[in-house]
């Protein structure tokens, strides 16, 4: 890839980051309109039939193998439950609390559980890490100001609940063999979406004549640009530039979380939520590696 088209991702990058921080903002909004598994379905639906064209484009087959059929259905379980606690978090609190809270501890929570189940050597550095981390996200939840009831609220335990629940989709999704990602998230969507519309959703009694311009223009972010757009941009930046650069990258989504939750609900961004976020934003990079600034090459690499 050429200098030009890597600055081009980048651009496309920054986008897709800025719509994974945006859903916050859309799912606060939706909240009102809809509950948690009409969202599931709603949101679901527009996914999977912009998702479906683009696997074609990029000959993404659809065949998908048993095992990972298997843990597909595994995935979108956990998926649904996630999205309870990811939508009734920020209807119940912030938009910009979740963005910060559940993003940055995803990675830290993914790293313990897969260090706890498939003994992972823990080294020093990453003892530190979880130590910077685990501050971070008790600053993020006020915990100092020793006010119990504030700290064990519903919707922090729903968020603390959501990063533990998306960790175990992120290791379930990692077992899956011999199928695209993109793949295996079309198939988690429509499987998730059955399940919801099967079990959890009245058709019936949803009130259609409420859904106005504001509903249809955050559907259509949370579904087409935070998922479709989004996920998409991620999985070709995986194969396009590596996973180590393009992880840099989900350091913008609780910044713009933050951001959008302040400019669209006008919500008060308070210092403990600022200072949290980037204390458990320097623990994941601990944890993971990842490098911010990259030293630049005195000579030109040959090609």
């Amino acid at each position: 890839m050429t200098q030009k088209n890597k600055n081009i991702f980048y651009i496309l990058m920054i986008l897709a980051m800025s719509g994974w921080g945006a859903s916050w903002v859309n799912a606060k909004v939706l909240s009102s309109y809809i509950n948690e598994y009409e969202m599931i379905v709603f949101r679901n639906f527009f996914t999977i039939i912009t998702l479906a064209p683009i696997l074609v484009y990029y000959k993404k087959y659809f065949y998908i193998s048993k095992k990972s059929l298997i843990l597909c259905i595994i995935a979108s379980i956990l998926m649904i439950a996630y999205m309870k606690c990811y939508f009734l978090g920020t209807k119940y609190g912030t938009a910009s609390l979740g963005g910060a809270l559940v993003t940055t501890l995803i990675p830290i929570n993914t790293f313990i559980l897969m260090a706890l189940f498939y003994k992972r050597k823990i080294q020093k550095k990453d003892v530190f890490a979880l130590i910077i981390g685990g501050f971070g996200v008790l600053t993020i939840l006020h915990v100092w100001t020793f006010n119990m009831q504030e700290v064990f609220t519903a919707h922090n335990l729903y968020f603390l609940c959501g990063s533990l629940l998306w960790a175990l989709v992120t290791i379930v999704s990692s077992k899956s063999t011999n199928t695209s990602p993109m793949v295996f998230s079309f198939y988690m969507y429509v499987i998730m979406s059955i399940i919801a519309a099967v079990f959890f959703v009245d058709f019936s009694a949803i009130n259609f004549s409420s859904f106005d311009s504001v509903f249809w223009i955050n559907m259509f972010i949370v579904s087409v640009i935070s998922t479709t757009f989004a996920t998409t941009i991620y999985f070709i930046g995986i194969e396009k530039l590596g996973a180590n650069e393009v992880s840099t990258f989900i350091f913008l989504v609780p910044v713009f979380a933050i951001s959008f939750s302040a400019i669209f609900l006008k919500e008060e961004i308070s210092p403990s939520i600022v200072i949290g976020t980037i204390m458990t934003l320097f623990a994941v990079k601990i944890l993971n590696n990842i490098k911010i600034f990259k030293k630049k090459q005195l000579t030109n690499e040959k090609s």
